[in-house]
């Protein structure tokens, strides 16, 4: 083959923008923007643009320092903003000289950042979006697609809750418990879309873990890492859900179950008991036994004493109910949940799987269907809906 048949040259292409590092540095760049002096709903919405520059130039022109470069270009953009806007002019006199460029501060203020999104004027879901968007760097799109509703509508969502905040000053201190049921919120969606949001939630959860030195947090963490190890044993091939019992343990992750291990045992060891301490160390026995058959229940009740007395929570006794048939018999069990308000999520399920152990089937078999029939899903309503036919094949055997 000669020159004139050659084909040609490859063309060689940029290669794409790292979206974890982007994701990454948002955070630390909003609360610079926010320090000089941005209200935070302009600051993120700046950061935003820097991010959208970033995707477009990078690829072909990486920076050397790219937190300053983001900074930089989202100060920018904000000014430009500012200027813009004839109402702000006095607040343009006030921002008006921009920085030089140069490398990013190392100070991180991403703590505050949690702080302002997961602030107590905020309804659970608006603290959850906009902690996505701001600390987690997702689009609103992602966000969307996550919770399964329309992008405008999230637009929304996240618009109105970065005016709430936008007053709020920055230097003021947060509730780390109310940012912790916010990223526990978060983990508990679990997967959606195209979004792993328990990935996400474990993700901001050690950047929040990094930054702030509390039992608490470590808690978080853990549990997290705990549940999470179980997650590609929850579904059978069809998707349907598999109990704890009848997971297979040698899918669980045992990596992420001694890191959880390994830091629930550094928090407790702070004696500055916490709820998710609590229920991490209870998700560590589950996972410390090598069959369903050798859980140590006696420990998991204790720790469920512990759990009540820190929450006083009905769930918190419903789910100790279960173990206390586990551990002392299911009619010690029954008795406990006699206790309890009966129209509580899964009480009827929890009655159902007790009358079972205690050899009352026909009860049993009628209190599934029936909680089959209250299920908050479809997976969990098939299963509590095939446990009802169990029982009433082997009635009728």
């Amino acid at each position: 083959m000669d020159e004139t048949t050659a084909p040609p040259a490859a063309e060689k292409t940029a290669p794409p923008v790292d979206e974890a590092l982007l994701r990454s540095l948002t955070p630390g760049v909003l609360t610079i923007l926010v320090r000089r002096g941005a209200d935070f709903a302009a600051a993120e919405d700046a950061v935003q643009d820097a991010l959208v520059e970033a995707v477009r130039v990078w690829p072909a022109d990486p920076p050397r320092d790219p937190k300053g470069w983001l900074v930089t270009v989202a100060w920018r953009k904000f000014l430009d903003a500012t200027r813009a806007d004839t109402a702000r002019r006095r607040r343009e006199d006030r921002v008006d000289e921009e920085p030089a460029p140069g490398p990013a501060s190392a100070v991180d203020d991403t703590l505050q950042l949690y702080f302002l999104c997961a602030h107590p004027s905020l309804t659970p879901s608006s603290a959850v979006a906009l902690t996505l968007r701001a600390v987690g760097g997702l689009t609103t799109r992602q966000i969307a697609q996550a919770y399964l509703v329309p992008e405008a509508t999230m637009a929304q969502r996240i618009s109105r809750a970065k005016k709430t905040v936008s007053g709020v000053r920055f230097d003021q201190p947060g509730d780390v418990a109310t940012v912790l049921r916010v990223l526990y919120l978060v983990f508990n969606e679990g997967y959606s879309g195209d979004l792993d949001l328990a990935a996400e939630a474990i993700r901001l959860t050690r950047q929040l873990f990094a930054a702030f030195d509390h039992p608490e947090v470590a808690g978080l963490l853990a549990l997290m890492l705990l549940h999470h190890a179980r997650r590609d044993s929850r579904t059978a091939p069809d998707g349907s859900l598999v109990p704890l019992a009848d997971q297979d343990r040698t899918r669980w992750d045992t990596t992420a179950i001694a890191e959880g291990v390994r830091i629930l045992q550094s928090a407790l060891s702070r004696d500055r008991l916490g709820e998710f301490q609590a229920q991490a160390a209870i998700a560590a026995l589950h996972a410390d036994a090598p069959t369903a058959g050798e859980t140590d229940w006696v420990q998991i009740v204790e720790w469920y004493d512990e759990l009540a007395r820190l929450t006083d929570s009905p769930v918190v006794r419903l789910n100790r109910a279960v173990a206390v048939g586990e551990a002392d018999g299911p009619r010690a069990g029954l008795a406990a949940l006699a206790a309890l308000d009966d129209s509580l999520p899964r009480h009827t399920a929890v009655a159902a799987y007790l009358h079972e152990r205690d050899g009352d089937l026909a009860t049993a078999a009628l209190l599934y269907a029936e909680a089959a029939r209250k299920a908050p899903n479809l997976p969990e309503r098939d299963y509590l809906t095939r446990q009802a036919a169990r029982l009433n094949s082997r009635g009728s055997g």
